[in-house]
């Protein structure tokens, strides 16, 4: 079926086998693999993680995996414990349990007589974190990874907190596992112990909002798999890829600075998304890029993919704000360190309002409407909806902003701008956000990159100290890396507010911070455009899928309403999945998420959020759907968990469970 591609091995699929661990668990793989490979051993890529093979990854596993199957690869697609046909119970992300089970994976495929012995591992998001964490306990049989759109520090770069601030998104991941962790086995593999399986998963079921809330600062908790606190542990190489558009892009330039392994980098304009079917495009042939890592890695193929340049970045061409992007134009550079050059501009924010190139005095002060942050857009874009930053112009209007004046040439920004100064927080806490912006002649503004600050943190995200009202403190925020073109006449601006909901939880007070002009310093890494990439990365291709039966369409939306009387804002999001039929097993599936983030503009009390998911597995004469909602309130000192998991077999209620919380804030 794929011929043209010249693949060299006929691909054979086990649809689904078992893969034992020492102590009695069971893990559901699904493979592919060349029908040959019991004879002439090929190397096997795993790729390890809790969403589902049976549906959840079903196609997106059948995009991807028999390509490299088709090259003479083993392509191992195992459901961690406690997930989809796998046995056990899985009860937080990135736990000791679930690195040691893929390193008894690891040594189990190395012994197959299938498999020459040596092993690649990959994925994507949470398939992208294990990787790495798996590569820094560095089981023998490893010997290369890739890892997409991942982090090497789970507090600093996760859904959970940004700069110290708590993520609404915290509590939206937390729902979005609970519906992935709360579906049934399927019984068409599991006749006869799927209920069982499926009834102590739910009476068992974490309350993981709760776990991630209790830890507000990067303590041991976050510094397991967090593989910054020690690169050296990595001995296999590391090809690491991923996009401006995604939550993750700060952790791949931190990670070319401080893996000591062979690495390599690739950074596109995408969102939260495999580049070979990428949002927004340019697409690129990952499958391909991917082939030549393990060809060179796994096989000893010396193709000249490690003596080009380490590293290979977009820089995106300056475009009017939107909040979906089909295409972000720009162009491919490469270099071999991070930042690939440099080179950068110097600006002090003035009491005029302006950025200039020398030092001033005086203060600024800002205290920005809670309700600052309505144009921020998705944290992590995974669904690819309406979720981009839109026009920033009423979040510029909230914030204190500062203005060059308009480029006489284009300048393109390649790295992570810094900002250091000394600021005062009349309130005991306080949130600092600090967005660069392009501004257009027209007076539209498009975000380009943000970074933040939950002032407590300020000396570091493992060292919280308190804010004492009054007192000045010196604070440095390094904004996102990105690659990107302010056009010829536009103007660059910063804007700094103290709130940005509802991607940041608010502090526990509205706070007025003021800014000492005379320590406010921007630093910029730029770019000349030189260096442009010399070879071509393809064309995305996804390999075909299986029929399937399309029953609801899947649809995303997101708006803003505005209550006239109080000024509540809420933010609503439906991201409807859609429902289909796995024609080849008859297995019909569907989900539907509604969020509900609220706040009024000056007290941070009000600030609520809601989420809620329905999931349903159906087959003939079987059904089951699940509901689940959890509802986050707070005041000044805690924070207040109401939610709710009800499950449903043929209609009838078979498991019902409520869980209240009071957590204390801590830190954030």
């Amino acid at each position: 079926m794929m011929n043209n591609l010249n693949f060299t091995h006929t691909v054979g699929e086990w649809t689904h086998f078992i893969i034992p661990l020492k102590d009695g668990t069971q893990l559901a793989a699904r493979a592919w693999l060349p029908i040959n490979a019991a004879s002439d051993p090929v190397p096997s890529i795993l790729e390890y993680i809790p969403y589902r093979k049976r549906d959840g990854t079903a196609i997106r596993d059948e995009q991807m995996h028999p390509y490299w199957a088709g090259f003479g690869y083993a392509c191992i697609r195992v459901d961690m414990r406690g997930c989809g046909e796998s046995t056990g119970l899985m009860l937080d992300e990135y736990l000791q349990q679930e690195l040691d089970d893929a390193v008894e994976v690891i040594a189990w495929l190395a012994e197959q007589a299938w498999c020459s012995g040596k092993v690649g591992m990959m994925g994507k998001s949470w398939g992208g974190f294990n990787s790495l964490q798996v590569a820094a306990m560095a089981p023998a049989a490893l010997k290369a990874i890739v890892t997409v759109c991942s982090t090497d520090d789970r507090y600093a770069d996760d859904i959970h907190y940004r700069g110290g601030a708590l993520l609404l998104e915290n509590f939206s991941w937390a729902s979005t596992m609970t519906c992935y962790m709360s579906k049934a086995p399927d019984p068409l593999l599991l006749p006869d112990t799927w209920r069982t399986q499926w009834l102590q998963r739910l009476e068992s079921m974490p309350f993981l909002a709760k776990q991630w809330l209790e830890h507000s600062y990067k303590d041991d908790y976050w510094r397991h798999g967090s593989i910054n606190e020690d690169y050296s542990a990595i001995k296999a190489a590391v090809y690491c890829v991923g996009g401006w558009g995604d939550a993750y892009s700060e952790t791949i330039p931190r990670m070319m600075q401080g893996l000591s392994c062979a690495k390599k980098a690739l950074i596109g304009p995408w969102a939260h998304k495999y580049p070979n079917y990428a949002s927004p495009k340019p697409e690129m042939d990952f499958l391909g890029e991917a082939k030549r890592w393990w060809d060179y890695w796994l096989k000893g193929i010396d193709n000249g993919i490690m003596t080009e340049p380490t590293i290979a970045a977009y820089i995106q061409d300056g475009v009017p704000p939107q909040a979906a992007y089909d295409e972000r134009p720009g162009l491919w550079v490469e270099g071999d360190q991070w930042p690939i050059q440099t080179h950068s501009i110097n600006l002090q924010p003035s009491k005029s309002g302006q950025l200039v190139e020398t030092v001033g005095g005086g203060q600024q002060s800002v205290n920005s409407p809670l309700t600052t942050g309505a144009a921020g857009g998705e944290f992590c874009v995974i669904w690819c909806g309406p979720d981009f930053p839109t026009e920033q112009r009423q979040d510029d209007a909230n914030s204190l902003c500062f203005d060059t004046q308009p480029m006489a040439q284009a300048v393109s920004i390649l790295g992570g701008a810094v900002f250091r100064a000394r600021v005062t927080s009349d309130q005991a806490c306080g949130q600092m956000i600090l967005r660069l912006c392009d501004v257009a002649p027209d007076g539209s503004s498009t975000r380009i990159t943000y970074g933040m600050l939950n002032l407590a943190m300020r000396q570091g995200l493992d060292n919280p100290q308190p804010v004492v009202a009054g007192q000045s403190m010196e604070i440095t925020i390094k904004l996102d890396d990105i690659g990107y073109e302010i056009p010829q006449g536009h103007k660059l601006r910063l804007a700094v507010s103290t709130a940005y909901f509802p991607l940041l939880w608010p502090a526990a007070q509205k706070a007025n911070l003021s800014l000492d002009l005379s320590t406010a310093h921007l630093s910029i890494p730029c770019h000349d455009r030189s260096g442009r990439l010399s070879r071509d990365l393809g064309h995305g291709y996804v390999c075909p899928v299986k029929a399937m039966t399309h029953i609801r369409p899947e649809k995303h939306t997101r708006s803003t309403q505005i209550n006239a009387a109080n000024g509540l804002h809420t933010t609503i999001i439906d991201d409807d999945f859609g429902e289909f039929t796995f024609d080849d097993h008859g297995l019909t599936v569907g989900e539907i998420c509604h969020e509900e983030h609220a706040v009024l503009p000056h007290d941070p009390h009000s600030a609520t959020s809601l989420c809620q998911w329905h999931s349903r597995q159906s087959r003939s004469g079987w059904e089951i759907d699940v509901y689940s909602s959890l509802k986050v309130t707070c005041d000044a000192t805690h924070y207040y968990l109401d939610a709710r998991l009800e499950a449903l077999e043929n209609g009838q209620q078979v498991h019902l469970k409520t869980w209240q919380e009071s957590i204390s804030r801590g830190f954030s």
